[in-house]
Parts: C-alpha cells; structure tokens; sequence
C-alpha cells in the first residue's frame, strides 16, 4: 500500500497551533502519539490503573474476535473523526467489494481541517480467514483503506450525510450557521498544509441564525435537507432548484448541482434559502431525522429533552412534542426506514428508548415502548438496520457499539441472562467513545464505526469496518441445522488428544 494513499495524513508542523474551543459532545483534538510517548504519559498522569482497565477488556475482545466476526478491518487515524459514511459501491469482485468511504480529520490548526473520500474494499462473507482478521497492528492504517481524495474543510467536519439519491453528494456540519453541500466528483483533491486555502462547497444552505452543529438529516425520497443549532430551530431546504442530473445522463458525472465553476476555483459558491423555520424546542437541537416515507415530515430531539414531530404541510408548529422523553439531553434519533411508526431516541441517560408515534398525543403524552438499557455512558448514535426491520445499533461514550432487536426483548427465555433484553452483540473494538456508525445498505450487516481516541490511546482515532458472524443473527433453527452438519467433524477433532 501507498503511504500517501492512507486516509490519514501525518501532521505537518508545530507551530501556530490554534485549537478550537471544544464543544459540548467533543473535546480538544490531539494527534495520535507514539506507543513510547503514550507509555511515558500514562506513568506521569498516574491514569495507570484506567489504562490497565482499558487495555484488559480490550484484549479480551481481540482474542474473541475469531469467534465473533466474520471480517473485520482495524484502520489507525492520526486526526480524530467525528464522522464516517459509506458512499457508493464502484465495483464487485470475486472476493470483495470496492466502496467510497467518507470521514474526516479534526485537526488542532498545525494543519487543516479535511473532509477525506476514501475507497475501501469490502471483504464478502465467509471470505477472510479467522486467523487473519484477528492478527491487526493498532498502530497500523489498514490495506483495505486508501485515500482517494481529500478535500479542504472550511472548519471542523462534526458531521457527514450522503443524498439518498445520489451518495456522490454529501452535506456537512462545522461550527457555524449553514450547512455545506459537496459533489465529492467533481471537487479538487488538495494537499492539506497550513496555509492552504479552504475548498469551496458547491452550495451553501443558509437560514440558522446560530451555530448548527451536529443535527443533519438528508431526505430518502426526496433532494431536501435538514439541520438543528443552537438557535434551537429546525430548517428545511430542498435544493431541487439546483437539481440537472441524477446520474442518469452516462456523459455526466453523475452530479446533482449546476455548477457554476470549476470545483474549488468557483468565485463564489452558491446559496440556498429554507423551504422552512421551525421553532418547537427550548434549547439546542441535537439531531433530526425524516420520516422514511414523506419528505414532509421529520422530527427532531435535544438538550431540552424532547421528541418533537413535525409536517411542514401543517405549518412550522410542532404536530407532536414529548416534554420528557428521556431524563437528560437527547444526543440522536433514526426513523425506522421499515416501519414508519417506529422511532429510536439516545440520550446521556446513557439509555435508548422507541416510540411509536401512534401513542404520542399532542399535549405532551408520550411512553416508549421499550427502555433499552446496555450503556454505561451518555448514547451518541442510534442507527437503525436496513436488513432487518426489528434491529438497530447504539453507540456510546463507553466505547461500545451495542446492536439491539427489539424482537428478542418479548421473546426473552426464562433462564437468568447476563445481558440486557434485546441485546445480542456489543463490538467492544473501540478503547474510547464511539461517535459515529454507518451500516453498509449495500454490503448488508456489515458496519463502519469511528471512535475519538484522545483519553485512553493518546489521541487520533480508530476506524473499523466489521461484520458479525452471520452464526449470530440467522434464526436458531438454521444455524443448528448448519452446525449439526459439522458436529461429526467437531467431535473427531475434539476427541484428538
């Protein structure tokens, strides 16, 4: 593998660090230190005992993880990423498949702040040898991640979401008002050095009138996008206005946006003003999700601990607003994309909690339908799944990404379990807080997950791509049949002294 191919690069320089005031949900990045300098560190900070911890449960796994998956990829970052989302699939192949990866690189001002495309080759099940996906080096970027292109981000990357309809699009969140749309094709690569002017972004959605961080959405029937900030507002737009191609045209790029230049060397970039203002909540929004089947209707959740709805077709107002959903700010909601009843709120409860909207009332009313309790720290990421309708993920400040189906909860057996109800997999290869997921609707049950590694590893981060073993999600009765193949085999084996 190409060194500058990896998607990360090393850091350039000492001097002029400016580091960003740290927000609410994220801290001061750091770069990712030297094994001998984290070793010398954790001895003067007497965090020995912590680390230790760390470190234990985080052999434990790696020694599982054999057993447990059925591919996994372990992808050292210099900078932090405080997101990560599949893009399209370019290709199959006989063993893999290769697929466009987007995150970022939330840098301390020594160099810029990136928005990296990457490609990634996804392995296909029951491909990868046990003993292969276990023997990963930390400290290592994986062979199955390479730079594609990178791309100058005008501030911090604190989230990325791709357009349904064409995943070559994607909008971003940093520390300000609007919301960035980019056409990864068509943008420049540039080589991220400070001083280096920032890219320009094909289109600039306006209409926040304070920062608007980390709530953003992006419609699945439907060019619109939706935002939440500290103004406490939700804000719609649709850029169908914009709109030339859906990739139809085979001379294209594929691009969505008119252009009005050539990528990053564009005067000015262009705006786009709200379709709507929607005012409901008392303190920041946190995230926001569109209903799977109405580019209508959405909802919301944040710091002032509400769930609200909203139909833009009925006025800015909220249809239904839950004045309690959980007992401490909620960080996430998803929409099931299977059931249009059910959503899926986190919180720094540290629990995850379903609604069906069908017993929300509009005066404030409304009880989930189950509590999951499996975290030990606040929730940042609940993700539905798009291959089973009754599971979803959860990942927290624990640094475990927790997957849930909320079918198992009602048919939980009587013997005494260890785990929560509902939950049947915890990926424990995070050694710090998991702060974004993404599962891959082209390469079903397999996920990408990130984790800000500043506290236990020194800085940086971690990138895995990993599929469970499909031993653990088929129904029972398959897999016995599958295995009772295999059990004169296992018995041989067994028996051997």
């Amino acid at each position: 593998m190409e060194s500058d191919e990896a998607a990360a690069a090393s850091p350039q320089g000492s001097g002029g660090t400016v580091t960003p005031a740290p927000k609410k949900r994220g801290r001061k990045p750091k770069i990712k230190e030297d094994s001998q300098t984290k070793e010398q560190s954790g001895k003067e900070s007497g965090g020995k005992k912590t680390k230790q911890s760390v470190d234990e449960k985080y052999t434990q796994w790696k020694g599982l993880v054999p057993i447990l998956y059925d591919w996994l990829a372990n992808h050292n970052l210099v900078w932090p990423s405080l997101s990560c989302r599949w893009g399209p699939q370019l290709d199959q192949a006989t063993y893999k498949n290769r697929q466009r990866l987007y995150l970022s690189e939330q840098t301390d001002g020594s160099v810029p702040n990136t928005l990296v495309i990457a490609n990634c080759e996804v392995v296909k099940p029951r491909v990868a040898a046990a003993e292969h996906i276990s023997q990963f080096n930390e400290e290592a970027r994986s062979p199955f991640v390479k730079k594609y292109k990178t791309i100058i981000h005008p501030g911090e990357v604190n989230r990325i979401r791709e357009l349904p309809q064409n995943s070559k699009i994607i909008a971003t969140h940093t520390d300000s008002p609007d919301v960035l749309i980019w056409d990864v094709e068509t943008q420049p690569n540039r080589h991220a050095v400070l001083g280096a002017a920032t890219s320009r972004p094909d289109l600039i959605l306006t209409g926040h009138q304070d920062n608007a961080e980390f709530a953003l959405a992006m419609c699945p029937t439907e060019p619109f996008v939706l935002s939440g900030g500290k103004d406490k507002s939700v804000v719609l737009w649709s850029i169908q206005d914009h709109i030339t191609t859906v990739g139809t045209d085979s001379k294209s790029s594929g691009s969505i946006i008119k252009q009005t230049g050539e990528g990053g060397d564009k005067t000015e970039s262009p705006s786009v003003a709200p379709r709507g203002v929607y005012h409901g909540h008392d303190d920041t929004v946190e995230d926001v999700a569109f209903s799977p089947t109405s580019a209508q209707e959405f909802c919301s959740v944040g710091d002032d601990s509400c769930l609200i709805l909203w139909d833009a077709r009925t006025g800015t107002s909220p249809v239904t607003k839950v004045e309690k959903a959980h007992d401490a700010d909620l960080h996430c909601v998803d929409w099931n994309p299977h059931d249009d009843n059910l959503i899926l709120t986190g919180s720094a409860d540290n629990t995850v909690r379903l609604y069906d909207r069908r017993n929300l009332t509009s005066n404030g009313v409304g009880t989930p339908i189950y509590k999951f309790e499996g975290h030990r720290a606040a929730v940042l990421c609940v993700q539905w799944c798009p291959d089973k309708s009754s599971v979803f993920g959860s990942s927290a400040e624990d640094g475990l990404l927790n997957i849930w189906d909320y079918d198992r909860v009602s048919k939980k057996s009587d013997r005494a379990a260890k785990s929560p109800a509902g939950l049947f997999f915890q990926h424990a290869g995070h050694r710090d807080k998991v702060v974004d997921f993404h599962w891959n609707a082209a390469d079903p049950w397999t996920i990408v997950s990130v984790s800000d590694d500043c506290e236990t590893t020194g800085g940086g981060g971690t990138l895995q791509i990993w599929r469970m073993s499909d031993l653990i999600y088929r129904p029972e009765e398959e897999v016995l049949a599958e295995l009772e193949t295999f059990k004169s085999h296992v018995m041989t084996c067994a028996s051997k002294p």
